[in-house]
């Protein structure tokens, strides 16, 4: 497996910009630190399910202060996580539970539907019970990542009319369904064949965050999970990732309101991915993606580029892309309905630089 890896996903290892990027990454790589979502695992969270939500949700922001206390200790060599006691009640079985009861008035992401998922009611997203798309190690993602046991989860929060994916994320209904337990299983198997992290993507993870968080539960190895998301979440949903995840691998497509409600069908996206990004890094690390659209380096690359550098810092590290073309529905729009020319992505990556930003090469 390993001598099919490409070049860069070794030579990453020694990149002292990817380093500093992602420092608790490469511990978690090298075996001298546990996953996020573990040490969750190990914060006591004594609580009744018989409780009203707003006494979960003080618990939960006491929970993560208890949390990040012990993550110092961890991370700072003072403690061994494997040392300690699993308590009776874990900061992760109360986000599964909070998780549960947004579901029962659906406001997982910002189109905020209210709809009762827990009873089969559908939203925007049409996610009834979770489906798997397809699971399998991906040897395509950015060389930090691979080998990246990936997950596609099916049915997205967006309408995006150039969709590469929009047989997984327009059909909510297709795919196959397994139990937490199963896929938990699929991630230990995909441990031991050398996988460097487990990566929820879709389609979209945001629908799926109570499978999500009950598969982690259930999963007892060491990779690093990896939230690969369009970003359009809901504030609730932010907290209750907050912990869980290593690595925010975050889409930002858009440089406006216009732009974000003409091509993928949604409002407030500038406030919410923004807002989302900045709980991202406040929280973990984070690989942000920015796809550059033909026509669109004015309105929407540089605008998102120049707010990166001014409010994430020149650490994260951005992965300026030129894989669109024109598929799905672009053909209703003729100013996307062509490919992306060598000078606009040139331009896009000068801008880049130019901002001091560590890009992915």
């Amino acid at each position: 497996m390993w001598r099919i890896l490409r070049p860069d996903a070794f030579s990453v290892l020694g990149d002292e910009k990817a380093r500093r990027s992602f420092p608790r990454y490469f511990r978690v790589l090298r075996g001298e630190l546990p996953p996020r979502f573990q040490v969750c695992k190990r914060v006591p969270a004594p609580f009744d399910p018989s409780w009203k939500t707003e006494e979960l949700w003080r618990l939960h922001g006491l929970c993560l202060e208890d949390f990040r206390k012990l993550l110092s200790l961890v991370d700072g060599g003072k403690l061994k996580l494997e040392e300690m006691e699993k308590p009776a009640s874990s900061l992760l079985d109360l986000k599964v539970e909070l998780a549960r009861r947004l579901l029962s008035s659906c406001r997982l992401c910002e189109h905020r539907c209210g709809v009762n998922r827990l009873e089969g009611e559908r939203g925007f997203c049409g996610v009834g019970r979770t489906r798997l798309a397809s699971e399998f190690m991906h040897y395509g993602e950015e060389s930090v990542l691979v080998p990246s046991y990936t997950v596609f989860f099916s049915g997205c929060t967006f309408r995006c009319c150039f969709c590469q994916n929009w047989d997984i994320s327009q059909y909510p209904e297709e795919g196959e369904e397994l139990s937490p337990r199963e896929l938990s299983s699929l991630i230990s198997d995909a441990e031991r064949h050398g996988a460097r992290n487990v990566n929820f993507v879709g389609g979209n993870p945001d629908p799926h965050l109570l499978f999500i968080l009950e598969t982690l539960r259930e999963y007892g190895g060491r990779l690093s999970s990896v939230w690969n998301s369009n970003m359009y979440y809901s504030s609730q949903s932010a907290e209750l990732l907050k912990g869980t995840q290593d690595i925010y691998l975050a889409d930002f497509k858009w440089g406006n309101d216009s732009c974000a409600r003409k091509y993928s069908g949604i409002s407030r996206y500038w406030e919410t991915v923004t807002r989302n990004h900045l709980t991202a890094r406040s929280d973990a690390e984070l690989l942000i993606r920015h796809l550059v659209m033909p026509g669109h380096l004015e309105c929407c690359t540089f605008p998102v580029l120049r707010w990166i550098a001014e409010n994430l810092g020149r650490e994260v590290r951005v992965n300026v892309m030129a894989q669109y073309r024109p598929c799905y529905m672009a053909g209703k729009y003729p100013e996307i309905n062509r490919f992306l020319s060598p000078q606009e992505f040139k331009r896009a990556v000068e801008e880049a630089e130019e901002l001091g930003l560590n890009l992915e090469p």
